[in-house]
């Protein structure tokens, strides 16, 4: 047999924000004690408002089944003391026990529980481990630490199996069947039935109980007042959600304000009726901010709501008078005398004020566009880098006097925009809205009169900050976001703050995916690490102003294998000739040398979440990372997408299958713990020498094995060696002009002749010769793969 349960927490206002996941938990709470005592419901509803959580269990029956649990025991030859142990521990006599081969044994029968006595003794412990975000202690019992803590003062319980009342209580509240409607509209007590007539009794005393029912009438109404009005509503789920949460009878009414607070930006006149009122937002025709609003009412007016109205009208007219002086006083001072207060507001303590980060992103902002990072032809390129601190970047080569004027111009509008992008933090509208920072600023630049350029960098330089956010595209405000997150992370890098687990408290993997989306949605062909150099050197500037080309030129001089032989390496190794650093500048160089390290591996592991969520596998991704020195994520995608198209062909999944067969063949050959043997060496034969001459020596040597093997070649070698002569001359060519689709193709053409080598070919032949010379012709089949990835790294 079996009856509904149900059970009804009454208290004083839940906050709304609290009651979803309070729903949540109080059906996890519930189905795990009754699980743990063998009871299952066919069903569970919970049902929350703000003056109720409650919890209808259907078809919960009426007694737990009879158990019977055996337990093993000491042997007969224990001491009496584990005897006696083992007979407190089951609550049996010795009697009672059972001997098998001299083991004792134990069978506790347990009968079946009514269920009413279970939930007694249930339902205290689940309201006791109830886990509110916050809650409190309440009347003379709150003396006592060990009284109940509960969301606001619990007022009375419900707890009905069937028609009964199952008895119990909790902090002196005894379990009953009556319970309270609204606060208003009904009064005394009201007596319910059973869990069937639970809602029908509470909607006939002006509660609805159904939370999903409250936002369907609310969110009806809102459109249906807003189309009278001849206006939209703007979709606001979690409003409909809150005021839901905030009533227990809803009542929208349609509400004016006057036309004058247009004025004030938008925005600010939306977060005023949202956060502050919890009101909804209209627009006209036009899709421009209408001057109406729509409140939720948790009553039904004698007059219709016209008091309501008028009340809520007077509230939100004192909030938007308050936000048009904010608006009217912030622009009677300019963003650059703004500006000057930051150096009151730290940062962070380790890394300054928001001053010393303001000039920092300004000087990066600048070299972003004068060394053609941002607002060029987006063409692969190495930046430029000033030899000493202050120079300025030289502009590209190849650049027309009017592209070199266009840059400088640029520059100068990206300085500018970044020495005001965080002036609005001092302000007092952002004082009262925080949510508005960097767009305030825009409107206080426009108003001022600065240029767009400069207004709408201040504006969205916070931008993209999520997935789905929009990127931006301009160059002044791509160089000004871009450095504003890679000051931000090589600063708490450096200071040896990363995200750890779960904890990210700077933002720094929303940063670093914003930084990523920003270089590939504007297609900026720039290594990363050139990216995390200059903001490194920039961060060694704040106290050594006098040794940054020295300490600029150690963290270079300190990566060379990380960014290989690019240009500003040589620049800081001829800079760091002859000079000493102290031990403060070498365990700075320490640091820094660190922190870039880790923010190459961070942004690996970023890409690949990114990539990842946009269907790019995983494994592809490290097969392009595992080439080395790869950090241009533009090229980096663009091998990483034409890799995936690729494998997936079946000349792709041939291609691999043999690529493997060859790198176990030659990975059979190398010495346990050594270097691979004469001939097979590295791909590059001549990379491990340190001597160029030698160098080109070796690798002549290893490719005279293949040019003149010395013996007449099988039909299959030869064209094997036939076609990969003229595939990698065609991949290279390819991948020198990034056109990596037609390097696979170029690849795709060793499939068939690597397939009949293989059938037809043995490759550790009893003649050495033959054996060398098909182990280095392998060899090449492996470097020339690896020209666009490492494919060892690919699954499948």
């Amino acid at each position: 047999m079996s009856a509904d349960f149900l059970l009804e927490l009454r208290c004083e206002e839940i906050p709304a924000r609290m009651q979803a996941k309070a729903s949540e938990d109080f059906a996890r709470l519930f189905s795990d004690a009754m699980a743990q005592a063998g009871l299952k419901p066919e069903g569970l509803t919970v049902h929350v408002t703000p003056r109720r959580l409650a919890l209808i269990a259907r078809a919960l029956p009426l007694s737990t089944q009879a158990v019977s649990d055996e337990f093993k025991g000491p042997r007969t030859s224990a001491p009496p003391q584990a005897l006696e142990g083992f007979l407190r521990k089951t609550g049996l006599t010795q009697e009672q026990l059972e001997d098998r081969d001299g083991v004792w044994f134990a069978t506790v029968e347990k009968p079946g529980r009514a269920t009413a006595d279970v939930l007694a003794e249930a339902i205290p412990q689940v309201v006791r481990a109830f886990p509110w975000p916050k809650s409190m202690r309440w009347g003379d019992a709150s003396l006592s630490t060990e009284s109940l803590r509960w969301v606001r003062p619990l007022q009375g319980i419900i707890a009905l199996l069937g028609n009964d009342v199952v008895p119990f209580a909790i902090e002196g509240i005894a379990t009953g069947r009556t319970t309270r409607g609204h606060r208003f509209h009904s009064s005394g007590e009201i007596t319910i039935e059973s869990a069937a007539t639970y809602a029908d009794q509470l909607r006939a005393a002006y509660v609805i109980v159904d939370q999903e029912e409250r936002k369907a009438i609310i969110d009806r109404r809102a459109n249906e007042l807003a189309t009278q009005a001849g206006l939209e509503l703007i979709p606001d789920a979690g409003l409909v959600a809150e005021n839901a949460g905030l009533t227990e009878w809803p009542v929208p009414l349609l509400g004016r304000f006057d036309a004058a607070f247009l004025e004030v930006p938008p925005e600010v006149i939306q977060l005023t009726l949202r956060i502050n009122q919890k009101y909804f937002v209209l627009r006209d025709s036009a899709g421009k901010l209408a001057n109406a609003f729509i409140c939720t009412a948790n009553i039904e007016a004698s007059d219709g709501g016209t008091a309501i109205v008028e009340g809520n009208g007077k509230v939100l007219a004192a909030r938007l008078s308050d936000a048009r002086f904010f608006w009217e006083q912030d622009k009677k001072t300019k963003l650059e005398d703004h500006a000057r207060k930051l150096s009151r507001i730290t940062f962070h303590e380790k890394l300054g004020t928001v001053a010393d980060k303001v000039e920092r992103v300004a000087k990066l902002a600048r070299w972003l566009v004068e060394s053609g990072v941002v607002g060029a032809d987006n063409q692969p390129r190495v930046p430029a880098k000033a030899g000493s601190q202050g120079d300025v970047a030289q502009a590209g080569p190849g650049l027309l006097p009017s592209q070199e004027h266009g840059r400088a111009q640029l520059a100068d509008l990206a300085e500018q925009a970044a020495r005001l992008c965080k002036a609005d933090l001092v302000t007092e509208m952002v004082g009262e809205f925080p949510e508005l920072q960097g767009l305030m600023g825009g409107y206080y630049a426009r108003a001022e009169g600065l240029p767009d350029a400069v207004a709408d960098a201040i504006r969205d330089h916070y931008k993209p900050v999520g997935q789905g956010d929009e990127v931006p595209t301009a160059p002044v405000t791509v160089a000004v976001s871009l450095a504003d997150k890679l000051d931000t992370l090589v600063g708490f890098f450096a200071e040896d703050m990363p995200p750890t687990g779960s904890k990210d408290p700077y933002a720094l993997r929303r940063a670093a995916i914003a930084v990523i989306q920003l270089i590939i949605s504007n297609n900026v062909h720039v290594r990363l690490s050139s990216l995390l150099l200059e903001a490194s050197r920039l961060h060694f500037n704040r106290g050594w102003t006098n040794y940054a080309e020295e300490i600029g030129a150690g963290v270079y001089f300190g990566l060379a294998d990380v960014i290989g032989d690019a240009p500003e390496l040589q620049l800081y190794q001829q800079a760091l000739a002859g000079r000493d650093l102290s031990d403060e500048h070498k365990a700075l160089l320490k640091k820094h040398h660190s922190a870039i390290r880790q923010l190459l591996d961070f942004f690996a592991d970023r890409l690949k979440v990114q990539q990842r969520e946009a269907g790019v596998r995983h494994d592809l991704i490290d097969a392009v990372f595992a080439l080395g020195g790869e950090d241009d994520l533009v090229r980096l995608l663009a091998r990483v997408h034409a890799l995936q198209s690729f494998v997936s062909t079946e000349d792709g999944k041939n291609l691999l299958a043999g690529y493997k067969r060859a790198a176990n063949i030659l990975k059979k050959e190398q010495p346990e713990g050594g270097k691979p043997q004469s001939q097979l060496g590295e791909e590059d034969p001549g990379e491990a020498l340190t001597d160029p001459e030698m160098a080109d020596a070796m690798r002549a040597h290893e490719a005279q094995f293949v040019a003149e093997p010395g013996y007449a070649l099988e039909p299959a070698e030869a064209a094997l060696v036939s076609v990969l002569d003229e595939a990698e001359p065609r991949a290279q060519a390819a991948i020198e002009a990034e056109d990596f689709e037609s390097a696979m193709a170029a690849l795709a053409t060793l499939r068939a002749p690597i397939d009949a080598f293989f059938e037809t070919v043995t490759v550790n032949d009893t003649d050495e010769r033959k054996r060398q010379s098909r182990l280095s012709l392998l060899t090449r089949i492996r470097a020339a793969v690896h020209k666009v990835a490492d494919f060892s790294k690919i699954e499948g």
